[in-house]
């Protein structure tokens, strides 16, 4: 790794000096020139082509590493710093653009990991190298992510809390405040009964293990009701500025009945965003002055984007900061959706790009915003939303949001130059049923399925 480092390093100040030196730097025949000789354009082709050659052998050896590449730097050490609160600085690679999207594999990883109903897991990017596993009956389990035989202990038990009386309520989301590794708060999203509602609540890690949560640190946040059981979204992400992005389904039953995603003044149907970092005692949040609908008296303030069906998972691209969505369809058509503020996404207008008929109204499409791209049944049933993959172990996925269908489990890349989508494809064709993709702090993305099994890519 340090030799590839040093010979790409080398390269770089290799074309640097002959683009401004007055030595007599020499090429393969052996041949020197002097200051005062100009190249021909040949020779300086010549010159070029090697240093290119070796500049894409290192890099490429630079970005293939068998583990993942990650750094603590000095600057970030403090020795009155906690444990646990050494910040972790990452590479983040960025691979040559020519380097295509190709067919993948999957394998199985941290093989003591196994538990039914895994639907999230987030990353601790800090020194402790903690995961948590969140399982939806209502439980979250913590491991040690780089350690080359993980065991799981328990976090924090909810399930008194929680109701998984439909296939698609539980605990469903889990977000890490900013200032987790000072503060010790993470965030969920769970499903309770009577009434049957959604629930945003705040827990906060023991402040004597930092491997356990106080289950009576509960400060709810936010309560929706919910008129039916499924389509309940469930994702939570802090995004970029620090506000707290949050996805709510329609509500449930089919065909969205009630008609809450192109209701503004529901916050059904949505992704809302709102601000924790001013909560009260009371737990009471903000809105962020940038929101879309603040001065709109008919309109929820939280909400960000809506006109979705089912945003079952959402992730922010950590290089872009672009808001990618997975919207899960009704009959015939799932979506991948590029979020933006105000967005109208025209569910039970549209699915995916085609008028919804099923509730025998006009298919006014002005004023929507159409899905990415979309596939139907021979792909799948249900969409699970993935990750742009930001790692280095796999220069061909590097720049790619990487998306997958729960019910085939079939996955795709696809790459978009912030106009189009420049590159598509299926890259695995598997057995699993994908309930959600995880990102580690250095960009690889992991595979959560109901086999009970977590997964990585591999060649």
């Amino acid at each position: 790794m340090t030799q590839s480092w040093s010979i790409f390093v080398a390269s770089i100040l290799l074309m640097v000096t002959l683009s401004c030196s007055t030595g007599s730097p020499s090429i393969g025949n052996g041949r020197a020139f002097s200051p005062q000789e100009p190249l021909s354009d040949k020779t300086e082709e010549t010159i070029v082509k090697a240093i290119e050659a070796t500049v894409a052998a290192s890099y490429q050896s630079v970005l293939a590493p068998t583990a993942e590449a990650e750094i603590v730097l000095a600057s970030d050490t403090n020795s009155s710093t906690p444990q646990g609160q050494q910040l972790r600085s990452t590479l983040i690679s960025t691979p040559l653009p020519s380097v295509p999207l190709r067919s993948m594999n999957v394998q199985r990883v941290f093989p003591k990991v196994s538990f039914k109903r895994m639907v999230d897991l987030v990353f601790s990017n800090d020194d402790t190298g903690r995961a948590f596993l969140v399982l939806q009956p209502g439980r979250i389990e913590v491991f040690e992510h780089r350690s080359g035989d993980p065991r799981p202990q328990e976090f924090l038990d909810i399930r008194k809390k929680v109701s998984n009386n439909g296939n698609e309520e539980g605990l469903l989301g889990m977000a890490l405040s900013p200032n987790f590794f000072s503060d010790g708060h993470f965030y969920l999203y769970y499903s309770a009964a009577d009434p049957r509602r959604s629930v945003i609540s705040r827990f906060s890690v023991k402040s004597d293990d930092l491997n356990s949560a106080d289950p009576s640190s509960e400060k709810v946040i936010l309560e929706v009701p919910q008129p039916h059981s499924n389509h309940n979204g469930g994702q939570i992400r802090f995004g970029p500025k620090g506000f707290l992005y949050i996805s709510l389904g329609d509500g449930g039953s089919r065909g969205d009945p009630e008609g809450n995603g192109q209701n503004l003044a529901t916050l059904l149907g949505s992704i809302l965003r709102i601000d924790v970092g001013t909560l009260d005692s009371s737990g009471t949040y903000s809105v962020p002055s940038g929101n879309p609908f603040t001065e709109s008296s008919n309109s929820k303030s939280e909400i960000w984007a809506y006109g979705l069906r089912n945003p079952w998972r959402f992730s922010f691209d950590s290089v872009t900061e672009d808001l990618w969505v997975g919207d899960v369809g009704q009959k015939g058509f799932e979506e991948i959706n590029l979020i933006t503020r105000g967005g109208n996404y025209g569910w039970n207008v549209m699915e995916g790009f085609h008028c919804y008929t099923d509730t025998g109204g006009p298919c006014d499409q002005s004023g929507l915003e159409p899905p990415l791209i979309e596939y139907g049944r021979d792909g799948g049933c249900s969409v699970t939303g993935g990750y742009v993959y930001r790692g280095s172990r796999l220069p061909e996925l590097s720049g790619a949001y990487v998306y997958g269908d729960y019910c085939t489990g079939k996955i795709w890349a696809l790459r978009h130059d912030g106009a189009q989508i420049s590159e598509q494809m299926q890259i695995v064709d598997s057995a699993l049923t994908i309930s959600s993709f995880a990102q580690s702090p250095s960009g690889e993305i992991f595979i959560l399925s109901f086999d009970e099994r977590i997964y990585r890519f591999i060649r």
